[in-house]
């Protein structure tokens, strides 16, 4: 798997995972749910992605064609 699929998958487990304390403990935890979209837009335009690095440092290697 590479740091593009890790990304997605890390995104997408955080989304759900606040999705369901938020209907299961507090509403607030909705507020995670709103970083982690931002935090993909944000990468969408700027091409910055505070996940990929966090992978590049635990060794994880990348793909030539994504996440220069």
């Amino acid at each position: 798997m590479n740091i593009e699929n890790l990304v997605r998958a890390v995104a997408g487990s955080f989304i759900l995972l606040s999705l369901i304390l938020s209907r299961l403990h507090h509403e607030y935890w909705l507020f995670v749910t709103a970083f982690v979209g931002l935090n993909l837009l944000q990468s969408a335009f700027t091409g910055v992605c505070p996940m990929v690095n966090i992978f590049k440092k635990l060794g994880i290697k990348t793909d030539t064609n994504c996440c220069k």
